[in-house]
């Protein structure tokens, strides 16, 4: 399949929060319920290492990073969105999203990649390992999510390249 991979644009986000949308129906990608609307979701990610994959025109998945905090100190150290169309699934375009993040997020000086993952989503606990992720937690009832308590497993991949 050719696929195509350039930066996320504003003028993306209809495609980018319809696959949104997919995941969260999903009931295992996301405690969010709610497409949140463009600035929300803009204000909330870093500016860079943001990820169309697209084929022949349409954009069938993304990547982006979230900051885990805003003090200085964890500058370098993001949070792993990847998400990709159910029309795509099993095509490797997640491998791909994430391979291709992993490396901008280096060249933008971040150290350590992180991921909490509702332990049901296989697909993508073994996509992060597949790329280096370890498991470094669990957490237990970390979130309520439709009336019952939800368990994540938390990953981090330490840069081989940035923060030694």
């Amino acid at each position: 399949m050719e696929l195509g991979l350039r930066p996320l644009e504003k003028e993306d986000w209809i495609d980018v929060a319809g696959i949104y949308r997919e995941g969260i129906e999903t009931g295992n990608a996301t405690f969010q319920k709610e497409i949140p609307p463009w600035d929300e979701w803009n204000s909330a990610h870093l500016k860079k290492c943001r990820i169309v994959a697209c084929h022949e025109n349409e954009i069938i998945g993304w990547a982006a990073l979230t900051p885990v905090s805003g003090r200085s100190v964890y500058s370098g150290v993001a949070e792993v969105s990847v998400y990709v169309s159910n029309k795509f699934k099993e095509q490797k375009i997640g491998t791909r999203l994430l391979e291709t993040l992993i490396s901008e997020s280096e060249k933008e000086g971040i150290w350590t990649l992180q991921a909490s993952i509702f332990r049901e989503n296989d697909a993508s606990l073994k996509l992060h390992k597949a790329l280096g992720f370890r498991e470094v937690g669990y957490r237990e009832k970390i979130g309520k999510m439709d009336g019952g308590w939800r368990d994540t497993i938390l990953l981090e991949r330490r840069s081989r390249i940035v923060g030694k």
